[in-house]
């Protein structure tokens, strides 16, 4: 199989593509692909050229810490959760999240997710025990991974300055349905940041790799059922 990586040195430097060959088998996840071309000391791309290690992220392998979130095939997903007989073609290809600052290769800065949370003082607070059908939904919303998946696809988040995306609405939502107090502020914080700017295009929740139901948490925002 051929491969295509693209990579950055540093983030002041150019990106370029890197192309390598994986003779592995094919029911390794892209992460395991990863690991493959990194295990030797003398690493040779497709050229025949000695290269450098490629830059990459992971916690977990298991799909629980969402650090390898990059585009593959042109689909943003986790290296780990992707295997390569489920990939199309014969050559894949491999990017960095697009709009995310890249720090290296396919290592990429997520800090503005926390950091929007952070501006808007978006923090429980003091637990104020909700109605128990909402539970259910707030046990599937605080699954959120941060991985930037949803940002990445989505078609209304830019650079995270002004609309914050997928992974706040659901925050937004769990904060107000375990704090009554806050909630009304929350859903003034919501609507400045998500919900004036969604366009719905859902692209969010297929993309997400643990499935959240965003549109129910929007629903329960907007109709105060929280």
């Amino acid at each position: 199989m051929k491969v295509r990586i693209q990579r950055r040195i540093a983030p002041v430097t150019a990106p370029y593509w890197e192309g390598f060959t994986y003779d592995g088998p094919e029911d390794t996840s892209v992460a395991g692909l990863l690991d493959y071309i990194n295990y030797h000391d003398d690493i040779i791309n497709d050229e025949g050229k000695s290269t450098t290690r490629i830059g990459w992220e992971c916690s977990c392998l298991q799909g629980i810490c969402g650090a390898c979130a990059m585009v593959i095939n042109g689909v943003p997903a986790l290296a780990c959760e992707t295997f390569l007989k489920d990939c199309k073609g014969k050559e894949l290809t491999i990017q960095p999240l697009q709009k995310f600052p890249v720090i290296h290769d396919l290592v990429v800065d997520r800090t503005s997710i926390q950091e929007n949370l952070k501006k808007t003082n978006m923090y429980i607070g003091e637990y104020q025990q909700g109605e128990k059908q909402g539970h259910e939904h707030q046990y599937l919303a605080a699954k959120c991974l941060k991985c930037g998946l949803c940002l990445e696809v989505c078609p209304n988040y830019v650079n995270g300055e002004t609309f914050y995306g997928a992974a706040f609405a659901n925050d937004c939502y769990l904060v107000a349905s375990r704090n009554r107090d806050k909630a009304k502020d929350i859903k003034k914080i919501y609507g400045e940041h998500f919900g004036g700017g969604c366009s719905k295009a859902l692209s969010c929740v297929d993309v997400c790799p643990m499935k959240i139901p965003t549109m129910a948490s929007m629903a329960k925002l907007n109709g105060g059922r929280v």
